[in-house]
């Protein structure tokens, strides 16, 4: 028996929305260079880096957030193309290394 649980499906749709614009994006795409089961997002807050991250995370509350967060800047219109979180990479690096701990 499954339980679906609402962030997630969020997650997916925000995922599956920024991939929709990354294909319509110039001939980089966002998905160069990631290995399966993982995804690439761009952070910051002026200027972007690219991380590859599991997409086990997107089950996680504390990067559901982040998407959220994400969603209220730029809709579902990402400038670089691919899935951006506008958060100071220094923060970022903190919550993905506390998640790889779970």
């Amino acid at each position: 028996m499954a339980i679906r649980v609402p962030g997630i499906m969020h997650a997916k749709q925000i995922l599956r929305q920024s991939s929709l614009f990354a294909n319509k994006a110039s001939s980089t795409s966002s998905s160069v260079g990631v290995p399966k089961g993982y995804v690439a997002v761009y952070v910051g807050e002026s200027e972007r880096k690219r991380f590859v991250v599991p997409i086990s995370f997107l089950s996680q509350p504390l990067f559901q957030e982040l998407l959220s967060k994400a969603v209220e800047e730029f809709g579902y219109n990402y400038p670089t193309g691919g899935l951006t979180i506008p958060c100071r990479e220094d923060i970022f690096v903190d919550l993905t290394s506390r998640l790889h701990g779970l």
